[in-house]
């Protein structure tokens, strides 16, 4: 169970820097910019540990769902980047692909 909440440190980790990425202004806000580095490299350092015991291609699969769920329902809240239908729809597929992927791995976790 541990190394699935190294990766959802990761996933936050990765949320909370491509959040700070849209606040930088393109690097050009010093203390977002740091934000976005920092949390770049936690969420990396916290993939890597997850990657030792969850297979990289199911850790990733999560990684992506989760944090392009999470990320349109932020841009929406925060940016007012309001997704639309199709948007959605392709979200639920992405959604439902790694739902079938963690179900159906052949691979030893």
């Amino acid at each position: 169970m541990r190394p699935y909440i190294y990766l959802l440190i990761a996933i936050a980790c990765e949320l909370t820097g491509t959040t700070f990425l849209k606040r930088s202004e393109g690097f050009s806000k010093l203390v977002p910019s740091i934000i976005v580095v920092v949390a770049m490299v936690a969420a990396f350092y916290f993939l890597s540990i997850a990657i030792k015991h969850i297979p990289v291609g199911v850790a990733y699969a999560i990684w992506s769902a989760i944090g392009i769920v999470c990320i349109t329902i932020i841009g929406a809240v925060f940016f007012k980047q309001i997704p639309s239908v199709p948007v959605i729809i392709g979200l639920a597929f992405i959604v439902v692909g790694v739902v079938l992927v963690n179900l159906y791995s052949t691979v030893e976790k």
